[in-house]
């Protein structure tokens, strides 16, 4: 990946020269090293966001957002394996699909108990799976579309019955679907996690900590450590710092410049790079100005991704308004609509002479890099006529309010989060106009059959196809500005082994260990 260049804005702004980025290489980084396993200890982890409720049906599943814990206490039935792109049994002894592929049969591991003591048997999955969509899960619209029937045969066997050939619904048993709730989670009226996993719940102090220790009747043996314990540390820069000083032995960091300075340092981990991860989305409901398709791509011709990440992340080189950039396996020659602010102004000329005003208001949080990307989206957009208004709010919960849940917002900076590893589920839920994670934005008739075409595309060559088309499409509608992916590194020492990487940014932990550095 090539660094971006200094670039001179029309509004008069000072030129900024970026540095040259370092490369961006998914999956794990350095040299686990091998060695006897080290039995006991603590693995401190400096978390991204602190996660209060470890329900999988109410949280949203990944690493940035509790899906570290939460896969320690559940489990996964099946992991995504970076290193070969495929999805491979974890907690489920085997998954097939039928003939035609419009079923899969997962059968169980012998003996597998929660912590409770009580069997994960047939029985138990469909319940959870059944909870998890009633109660509203991130992939609950997405499932209810698309799974006709899970049906039980004995104590192992669950079938999945699906509405369309699908090659890719493994991947969903990564994520949300995949972890299993005990029943005994729900009992007593308040939710208690009980799961499974390598892991049990030992105790969550708001603001602090949250603490796990090791299930002695894992499936896959008493893990090596004695306990994981997560810890909120707000400032990117002050988590990689506490990870140099060995004070803690991992930390999930997000924050482009944050992640760079690590894989500088040669800190080990586990990278994952997330298209659509640094977007604006643009509410498209009636009253608000995105409603106006030339508004839209207006917004889209006025904005430069390079300028936002050279003021915002100088030197980390990712900037791209491509859905999939070069990094990704999903990458196709389709271009993007380009960088124009002669076209974005012929637009706004139009959208003004049917009535509309010119006036949007631009929301995001009051960090640093957000206050930055919202100063140069607002001098990017004014240079082509809009009259820009900030709206930066104290806090991601705010944030998430305002668009998530009250679709009370213009355009905000925001994460879309689709992944090379089953991008179909994604997709169907941020865009698809089925889907239950739109927050307000432009869905159509003809995005929404693409969508439905890649949950048919077997092959990475059929689902570049496809791709090709949504970013076409994209270019039609545009739902949101995209700025470029976002690096999501789980970062270690050499000291800690055995960690596993799985799917949206989460790791595994039974195997962790820590040797004496």
């Amino acid at each position: 990946m090539s660094s971006a260049c200094a670039w001179q804005s029309e509004d008069g702004g000072r030129a900024v020269t970026a540095g040259r980025p370092v490369k961006y290489t998914v999956g794990m980084i350095g040299d686990d090293g091998g060695g006897t396993p080290a039995k006991g200890g603590t693995l401190t982890f400096a978390a991204y966001s602190e996660a209060g409720l470890l329900d999988p049906a109410q949280t949203i599943v990944a690493g940035s957002t509790g899906g570290v814990e939460m896969a320690a206490i559940y489990d996964v039935l099946m992991r995504w394996d970076a290193g070969s792109g495929q999805v491979r049994p974890q907690l489920a002894e085997d998954l097939k699909p039928d003939g035609d592929g419009t079923a899969f049969t997962l059968t169980l591991r012998d003996g597998v108990k929660f912590s409770d003591g009580t069997p994960l048997d047939a029985q138990a999955v469909k319940w959870s799976i059944e909870r998890y969509v009633k109660d509203g899960g991130d992939e609950a619209a997405l499932w209810k579309s698309n799974v006709t029937a899970v049906e039980t045969h004995g104590d192992r066997t669950v079938v999945f019955k699906l509405a369309n050939k699908w090659p890719t619904f493994p991947y969903l048993l990564t994520t949300g679907p995949g972890m299993i709730v005990a029943k005994s989670s729900d009992a007593g009226g308040g939710f208690k996690p009980v799961g499974a996993g390598p892991f049990t719940f030992e105790r969550y102090r708001p603001k602090e900590e949250t603490l796990l220790k090791a299930n002695p009747g894992y499936w896959g043996g008493r893990p090596n450590l004695d306990r994981v314990r997560m810890v909120y540390v707000d400032d990117p820069n002050a988590a990689l710092d506490t990870l140099k000083s060995r004070r803690i032995q991992a930390a999930f960091l997000r924050d482009p410049v944050a992640v760079q300075k690590a894989l500088k340092a040669g800190e080990h981990g586990f990278l994952s790079m997330v298209s659509l991860g640094n977007v604006a989305v643009i509410n498209a409901t009636a009253g608000h100005p995105g409603a106006d398709p030339r508004v839209r791509r207006a917004m889209a011709y006025a904005i430069k991704p390079e300028v936002i990440y050279e003021r915002a992340y100088p030197g980390t080189g990712l900037a791209s308004s491509a859905l999939f950039p070069e990094s990704s396996a999903l990458h196709t020659g389709a271009a993007p609509l380009p960088y124009d602010p002669g076209k974005a102004r012929e637009l706004l000329k139009q959208a003004k002479a049917d009535g509309y005003d010119g006036k949007v208001t631009y929301l995001d949080a009051q960090d640093p890099a957000s206050r930055t990307t919202a100063l140069a989206i607002k001098a990017m957009l004014e240079n082509a006529g809009f009259k820009v208004e900030l709206d930066l709010v104290r806090s991601v919960a705010d944030q998430t309010s305002k668009v998530a849940v009250r679709r009370d917002y213009d355009v905000s900076g925001w994460g879309i989060s689709w992944r090379d590893s089953g991008p179909f589920g994604r997709m169907y839920a941020t865009l698809h106009a089925k889907g239950n994670l739109t927050v307000g934005m432009a869905t159509t008739p003809e995005m929404s059959g693409l969508i439905e075409e890649l949950r048919g595309a077997a092959t990475l060559d059929e689902q570049r196809g496809v791709m090709a088309r949504v970013q076409r499409q994209w270019n039609e509608d545009v739902p949101a500005l995209v700025f470029g992916p976002q690096p999501e590194l789980v970062a270690w020492p050499e000291t800690v082994h055995g960690v596993a990487g799985t799917t949206n940014s989460m790791v595994l932990l039974g195997d962790a260990w820590i040797s004496k550095g």
